[in-house]
């Protein structure tokens, strides 16, 4: 990844409440519209694949366990990136970051256009993945760094709709345009999206950079690689670990023994500055509560999101498209709430719009647990804005809360670390809500159930896990610290 000129400039002095350089509103516009525009582009493509996954099996021949790996290779990749980044966006500068994100991206999802088997779609998730790992945590890093206190909780609020609603927009337009044309559309559209955008970063991300010639621990690397990518891998597997128990003991066995050393090794490369990952961050209690509280709240909105088409396709017979636009309201509730609390967060502080956020988040799950084959399609639509409207309150307030107690020098690290966990989430919460509703469906088939019945009954279950995670967030709410500083 090559430098741009200015990074041979000498990084400012920080301070441990270092105000961020004043720009001309457009500039700081351009920088942050940019990136934002990146991220929702590449998180909406998280899971763009959720509805055409069918469509793929069928066209490229390959089984539901090989196609779930578009997915899960997705996952994999974000979750052995994100730890590193926190590293590279001290190397690196911002600009120079934007554009190998954003030509990552292009170039996967070029081959993905032209992708003759599914071997070769996979390599293209997976380099599209790289330029999304990236860009969640240069967002977030970039808009504490430059936004000042005051406006930040707004700022955020219409970050959270890149990262909220992104997911929930993603099947409604995969669905869309699988009913219309090929999955191939999906990524024919995308490609010169992502150009724009990335000229668009091009143009207006020009900052002095304040990167640093530091050394890499490369053994920092493998343990992280070998420590998340075991975790995830072994998490999105759990739904046939009984055909492989052998693997899947020694997946987490092997992820948490690395994960242990990864964390005793930064604790000890923090003292001379040569960590990969700074995990002093945690010291803040308010930090550790809303990165436990984002994985609930992501791990619910992926699960459900993966889960409801499986039901009502499957189970209920509603077509792709139809699913994906009774999806679309929660994603447009998303986008007018967000800047709204956002500005209530910088004007009271995270409880206000964190606990009902929670609040909301709970009982959006909870009335999920009452639906079944024969529940009208806009009884769905009315449970998921409400859940939609808990997950952006949330979204919105965690990400400020998050780094509140931070200096400056952590931004990079605490915004690796609040993904990572944001992703680890995602996929567990996928997991646990697949595997429940497919054991128990599988279950209630052998005992002669219809399928609707057998799939909902999953889903019932599966459901009530969610809400009982839901509620256990909204006791974690309560945690989340008002900002020392106001």
């Amino acid at each position: 990844m090559a430098q741009t000129a200015d990074d041979t400039m000498p990084p400012p002095p920080t301070t441990s409440r270092q105000a961020p350089p004043t720009l001309p509103t457009r500039q700081l516009t351009g920088i942050i519209g940019a990136l934002a525009l990146a991220a929702f582009l590449m998180i909406l493509n998280e899971t763009v694949l959720s509805v055409a996954l069918p469509a793929i099996m069928a066209d490229l021949s390959v089984s539901a366990a090989a196609g779930q790996w578009l997915t899960t290779g997705f996952l994999l990749t974000m979750s052995v990136v994100i730890p590193t980044t926190g590293f590279l966006l001290q190397r690196f500068s911002t600009r120079a970051l934007f554009i190998f994100a954003l030509s990552s991206f292009v170039v996967g999802t070029a081959i993905a256009i032209v992708a003759p088997t599914f071997a070769v779609l996979l390599v293209a998730r997976i380099i599209q993945a790289v330029g999304t790992a990236i860009v969640l945590p240069l967002l977030m890093t970039t808009t504490l760094q430059l936004v000042p206190v005051h406006k930040r909780g707004a700022v955020m609020g219409l970050n959270s709709i890149v990262i909220s609603v992104g997911p929930a927009v993603g099947p409604t337009v995969s669905g869309a345009i699988v009913n219309s044309f090929s999955w191939h559309y999906i990524f024919i559209l995308m490609a010169p999206l992502a150009v724009v955008i990335l000229v668009l970063g091009i143009v207006f991300i020009k900052l002095p950079s304040t990167a640093r010639k530091l050394p890499v621990d490369v053994f920092s690397v493998v343990l992280s690689a070998f420590a998340f990518g075991l975790l995830v891998y072994g998490i999105s597997t759990l739904e046939h670990a009984a055909e492989n128990p052998v693997l899947a003991i020694a997946c987490f066995a092997f992820g948490l023994l690395s994960l242990a050393l990864f964390i005793k090794r930064q604790v000890r490369l923090t003292r001379d500055g040569k960590e990969l990952l700074n995990l002093t961050p945690f010291r803040s209690r308010s930090f550790t509560f809303s990165v436990l509280l984002i994985m609930i709240a992501f791990g619910t909105l992926l699960g459900t999101i993966v889960m409801l088409p499986i039901i009502l396709e499957s189970g209920a017979g509603i077509g792709t498209l139809a699913i994906g636009m009774m999806l679309l309201p929660g994603g447009l509730a998303q986008a007018v709430v967000a800047p709204i609390f956002g500005r209530i967060y910088d004007r009271f502080g995270p409880r206000p719009v964190v606990i009902p956020g929670a609040a909301m988040l709970a009982l959006g799950q909870w009335l999920y647990v009452g639906v079944d084959s024969d529940t009208a399609l806009w009884v769905f639509m009315l449970n998921h804005v409400i859940f939609s409207i808990g997950l952006a309150l949330l979204m919105t307030g965690l990400m400020s809360s998050a780094m509140a107690s931070l200096e400056p020098r952590l931004y990079g690290h605490g915004s690796a670390i609040f993904n990572t966990g944001q992703q680890l989430g995602g996929a567990i919460g996928t997991t646990v809500f697949i595997t429940v509703m497919s054991l128990l469906s599988t279950a209630r088939l052998e005992a002669g159930s219809d399928l609707a019945h057998a799939l909902f009954s999953g889903a019932h279950v599966a459901f009530i896990v969610g809400a009982v995670l839901a509620t256990i967030g909204l006791a974690v709410s309560f945690f989340v610290a008002v900002d020392k500083r106001r």
